[in-house]
């Protein structure tokens, strides 16, 4: 529990930091973000060490270091990526308290005949799919409170930190496109794991069902923005749908058989 806690609290300064009035890329971002990824990095490496276990808990604080690595990286290579800070730190707060809370529900090692580098190499594609498509959640987040603000005049002090509509936007349609070419990458090394374990290439699970509705939504919206040129809240609503689905594909099964049934 004091490791679950120390990894919540090193979230929190980007929390704050982030809702700054004079909010910058300065020495101070990079150091509350620093702490912010090394917290639930060391805690998931402890957890992992040696072995992959599917608890709910250990899933949770490994999305989390994943997508504030994912950010951190995305900060420093963009202008615009770190202003989404308002946004995205505080959900991974939420998930952070979320793993704190559950973290004695039952984690079991994973069992699996595959070879150990299909498995590794589904797991890696896995995880960085989520985190692509929560960087890419959070800004169709922030693009629907900016078109709401700016259609009702009425600025808030939260839009004011937010990227502009028009970087959110880009954002939202690069992180698509990223998650889209990795999340098929992730089914492909989850269909070829199956083979080697059970000789069927596909078998409807929960998981794979949603995983695959999200890649059709996410690529349905890619081909509606280039075709038809979708965009604003409409299509962070698609995005929305998407992670929707991811989310209740990846945590969401694990809270159904480690808490609920578990």
């Amino acid at each position: 529990m004091l490791f679950n806690l120390s990894a919540l609290m090193a979230l929190v300064p980007a929390a704050i930091v982030g809702y700054r009035r004079t909010a910058a890329r300065d020495t101070i971002f990079w150091l509350v973000t620093a702490v912010a990824l090394a917290g639930p990095a060391a805690w998931s490496f402890v957890q992992l060490a040696g072995e992959w276990r599917t608890g709910l808990s250990s899933a949770l604080w490994v999305t989390i270091a994943a997508s504030m690595a994912l950010y951190a990286i995305l900060s420093l290579a963009t202008r615009e990526v770190w202003r989404l800070a308002p946004l995205l730190m505080p959900y991974l707060v939420l998930l952070g308290l979320i793993a704190v809370v559950w973290s004695r529900a039952p984690g079991r090692p994973m069992s699996a005949d595959a070879p150990l580098a299909w498995i590794e190499a589904h797991i890696a594609v896995s995880v960085l799919t989520y985190a692509l498509l929560t960087v890419a959640a959070v800004a169709g987040v922030a693009v629907f409170l900016q078109e709401r603000a700016m259609k009702g005049r009425r600025p808030t002090r939260l839009t004011a930190l937010l990227p502009s509509v028009a970087a959110a936007e880009l954002m939202q349609v690069r992180f698509l496109i990223a998650t889209e070419v990795v999340l098929g990458l992730g089914l492909a090394t989850g269909m070829a794991s199956q083979y080697l374990e059970t000789g069927d290439l596909f078998v409807f699970t929960h998981k794979i069902l949603l995983s695959v509705i999200a890649f059709v939504v996410i690529g349905v919206l890619l081909v509606a923005h280039f075709r038809t040129g979708i965009r604003g809240r409409r299509a962070a609503r698609y995005v929305l749908i998407a992670y929707l689905m991811l989310t209740l594909g990846y945590p969401g099964v694990k809270f159904v058989t480690d808490v609920l049934v578990g």
